[in-house]
């Protein structure tokens, strides 16, 4: 056995583990990074944010920043806030990322198997949705094995407005920036049961606010209730909607409206997945 030549094949070892303080900190401090530093501020802002404060925050000069914001904007990572000249929020191309990684993440496995047990519980559809725009994604889902039911396929879309995943996520929302969406939606009137007065939508969506539980009685389609309760991060913060879905003829809303604590033990499991 060569000691020697095995000792100094550990100091070397522990000499590269163990860097300095302001080698670690370089590795740390690169272009790429301080990119995903802006975009992470951007993402948790509540509104758009101005040159001079993401200079603030991320503390980097203007200059280099502006020069930054510009190359995320030329990839669509980023967008000017209308009416701002320099004021950025998240681009288009950067919230498709995050659905993405959303839908595929390895965690997906994980988020399917919580539906299933939920299914195999209730006996109805469930499925775990988030709000993209100004409508409804599901990111999974799990059908019922009853032959009379609505399939919907992850990736689909719904309406917000009238669906209880989509007045649950939009019930989370600032109440300004709630409104202002709402106004800039259009609320198509699906059934008799679609509200679709501006005015009585945001009541509804107080309400929804206030006990954290959203209903559809028959409000997308004739004949299918649904029920939806919040799914928070580690943060708690609203990131998605979990619901339970049939028809009325064999899941009345007021039977439907029992499943909720078993719904929010699936919503508690998930936030573990985010």
């Amino acid at each position: 056995m060569d000691t020697r030549a095995d000792t100094e094949a550990f100091i070397q070892t522990e000499s590269t583990d163990s860097a300095p303080p302001a080698e670690s900190a370089a590795r740390t401090d690169t272009p790429t990074l301080r990119a995903f530093s802006v975009l992470e501020h951007l993402v948790a802002a509540k509104g758009a944010l101005s040159l001079a404060e993401l200079a603030n925050i991320v503390e980097q000069p203007k200059a280099s920043l502006h020069r930054m914001l510009q190359s995320l904007e030329a990839g669509s990572f980023v967008a000017r806030e209308p009416g701002q000249k320099n004021a950025y929020v998240v681009g288009p191309r950067l919230e498709r990322l995050g659905v993405d990684v959303m839908m595929h993440s390895g965690a997906r496995r994980q988020r399917h198997a919580i539906l299933e047990r939920l299914v195999a519980d209730l006996g109805e559809t469930c499925n775990l949705s988030t709000l993209h725009d100004t409508q409804v994604l599901y990111l999974d889902r799990c059908e019922s094995p009853w032959a009379l039911r609505l399939e919907l396929k992850p990736g689909s879309h719904v309406p917000a407005h009238c669906s209880a995943s989509g007045k649950l996520l939009l019930s989370t929302m600032p109440h300004d920036e709630r409104a202002a969406l709402i106004r800039a939606m259009r609320l198509e009137r699906f059934t008799p049961n679609t509200l679709d007065d501006p005015n009585l939508l945001e009541a509804e969506l107080d309400r929804v606010a206030h006990k954290g539980i959203a209903v559809d009685n028959e409000e997308f389609v004739l004949g299918i209730a649904c029920v939806a309760v919040p799914v928070f991060d580690s943060r708690g913060k609203c990131i998605a909607a979990i619901a339970v879905h049939g028809p009325v003829s064999r899941m009345a809303l007021s039977r439907a409206l029992t499943f909720v604590p078993r719904l929010q033990e699936a919503a508690a499991d998930l936030t573990a997945t985010f």
